[in-house]
């Protein structure tokens, strides 16, 4: 990540950094602490200081967007009056202290915010394979694309010669990476149901490889017939290096790779035994069952299904038919929380076969603390020499104040170990006054801001539902003062709706009287505010970069503290892909070189 010189930023510079967003978020916390549901009940508006409030009031939306979300030349901002000089103060240091989100000398975006290899087909991406956009969605095309290239490019100059794929949903990354580039890669899926869709994938995949072959009576060039290697478990972001196990060889594992031979095509049913190569088993044998909707998340990536696993256990003499039939703390198959420990950890051989190699380790939307195992165990593993991590889910990090943020499937266990969080991680955020981030801070974090100044140009009538939902939280308070902040199922196409239907169905969700009279008064009154709701919400997204870039910052900083290199890249179209910033690092000296990862597309 750059500075205004466009040059990397030093150690100390990251450091002051942190400092200034510490002190920014100290002075504006309420702000991106508050929920929007809440803006009746808690007068969030009337919070505002008085002159914001004065220029703010009805600015329509595309104003909004200019003067406020996007990063526009000052000398090509209108303004309509005069702003404060506190407003314009507060708009501009959320700018200039914010990573950049975007990409240098990378493709272009068409006028709907979609990266131009969509612009012939919105689905399928002109510059990716046919054979691996197939079940893989837009967004998760063009990501694996980028990504792919970088981890290829890193593990060429650190000689890795394994990538492991953590938290590796349906396998798409990592049949990329091992398919189109050759690479060595080991998927890690703590979801057993995922799992058994990424094999299934794969065998696809293989299937159209060999047909292709026949037809054509010739080599399928640069594609390769080996896929990754498939293992369902979880991972402890807290075990000690010793007990995190590395990935098997194949064979060893029960849903290892197919590699394609002449053969049968893989049927219903069909299935990978080991070792060797896939065979058919008639439909009737049991067989995985798996599902056939994407990963799930927040806008498309993966959820707390995604935790991962760094392995399945190997005995000392020769490989277990159990993948689960030695282990410790490093690896917990099927957990139910990241940093589960078992009570009675056994011995293992810690690294099996791949211990004289050199692994790469990768997360694309690694899901809250998971996207924190990846840096523990690339900074205690001495065979880990490089990682990339991508991450997302913020608020489900786990973090002094909040040890067991909402979403996480359970609580940890008690431990007489003093406890390791999601962040901060550096000693040196840790130790800044104001460094604590709320849940409500880290979920803002998550949002998509290039998305929603897009919304607010077209002035979308989907920006309608904030407005909809604080009056629907007015009605419920005085219904019921108990119920706060619940949890609203989702009602389709809110939008489109008149309150009074919407008002219906939320209530109804809530266990309200549906039926119960509405002040038709008082809802129009807030109803007419819907502009001003709009408003408080971009303040809360202008803020929301500088809660991600303190986070990274102490990812970045705890890595140069622990003698590791690193940089940031924005690597995908922010409109696209909202999360977008990876951090790649290596244990070797790669100063210029890492600076080149992310070149032209």
């Amino acid at each position: 990540m750059t500075g205004l010189s466009g040059q990397p930023l030093s150690l100390e510079e990251q450091k002051q950094l942190a400092v200034n967003i510490t002190h920014v978020l100290s002075l504006y916390g309420s702000i991106v602490d508050s929920y929007i549901i809440e803006f009746f009940t808690d007068n969030l508006w009337g919070k505002l200081p008085y002159s914001w409030q004065a220029v703010l009031t009805d600015l329509p939306s595309p104003q909004l967007a200019a003067v406020l979300l996007e990063r526009g030349k000052p000398e090509e901002v209108c303004y309509s009056v005069v702003w404060p000089l506190s407003l314009l103060a507060f708009k501009a240091t959320a700018h200039t202290l914010a990573f950049s989100r975007t990409p240098r000398g990378r493709g272009g975006t068409s006028a709907n915010g979609r990266p131009e290899e969509f612009r012939e087909n919105r689905c399928q991406s002109s510059k990716l394979n046919p054979l691996f956009r197939k079940h893989v969605k837009p967004k998760k095309q063009h990501e694996i694309r980028q990504l792919g290239k970088v981890v290829k490019k890193l593990s060429e100059i650190t000689r890795c010669d394994q990538v492991v794929d953590i938290g590796s949903g349906q396998g798409h990354l990592s049949r990329f990476l091992a398919f189109s580039l050759g690479l060595s890669v080991t998927a890690i899926e703590g979801d057993g149901r995922l799992v058994d869709m990424a094999t299934k994938f794969d065998r696809e995949l293989v299937w159209a490889l060999e047909k292709e072959q026949a037809r054509r009576a010739k080599d399928p060039g640069e594609i390769s017939l080996r896929g990754p290697s498939h293992v369902a478990g979880w991972v402890d972001p807290q075990a000690p290096w010793r007990e995190f196990l590395l990935p098997p060889q194949p064979g060893i594992d029960t849903a290892h790779s197919p590699m394609a031979e002449s053969g049968p095509s893989p049927e219903a049913g069909a299935t990978y035994d080991s070792p060797g190569p896939w065979k058919i088993i008639p439909p009737t044998a049991p067989c995985g069952g798996g599902r056939d909707g994407a990963e799930t998340g927040k806008a498309g990536e993966k959820g707390p299904g995604g935790w991962g696993c760094m392995a399945t256990a190997r005995e000392e003499q020769g490989g277990s038919p159990d993948p689960f039939g030695s282990r410790g703390r490093g690896c917990v198959p099927n957990g139910p929380h990241p940093l589960y420990r078992p009570s009675h950890p056994t011995a293992v051989n810690p690294l099996g076969p791949l211990a004289e190699g050199r692994l790469l380790l990768t997360g694309l939307h690694a899901c809250g603390d998971l996207s924190v195992a990846l840096l523990r165990h690339f900074s205690r593993c001495p065979h880990v020499v490089a990682m990339t991590s991508v991450a997302c889910c913020y608020m489900k990090l786990t973090t002094q104040e909040e040890p067991t943020p909402p979403g996480l499937a359970a609580p940890p266990p008690p431990s007489a170990d003093r406890p390791e969080y999601g962040y901060p991680l550096s000693a040196w955020v840790a130790g800044l006054p104001g460094h604590a981030l709320s849940y409500k801070a880290r979920e803002v974090a998550c949002h998509a801001v290039e998305d929603y100044a897009l919304r607010l140009r077209s002035e979308s009538p989907v920006l309608r539902t904030h407005c909809y939902r604080a009056t629907l939280e007015t009605l419920i308070r005085a219904a019921d003062p108990a119920k706060r902040r619940l949890g609203v199922q989702t009602i389709n196409k809110a939008h489109q709706l008149a309150f009074e239907e919407y008002a219906r169905l939320g209530l109804q969700r809530v266990g309200l009287d549906p039926a119960a009279p509405l002040d038709r008064a008082c809802v129009d009154a807030m109803l007419a505010q819907q502009q001003n709701v709009v408003a408080f919400f971009s303040l809360a997204l202008l803020l929301a970069p500088l809660v991600e870039t303190l986070i990274l910052l102490d990812r970045m900083i705890y890595l140069q503290e622990q003698g590791f290199q690193c940089q940031l890249i924005p690597l995908f179209n922010p409109s696209f892909s909202p999360r977008n910033l990876v951090l790649v690092a290596a244990k070797a000296g790669l100063d210029s070189a890492l600076s080149t990862l992310a070149g032209e597309d």
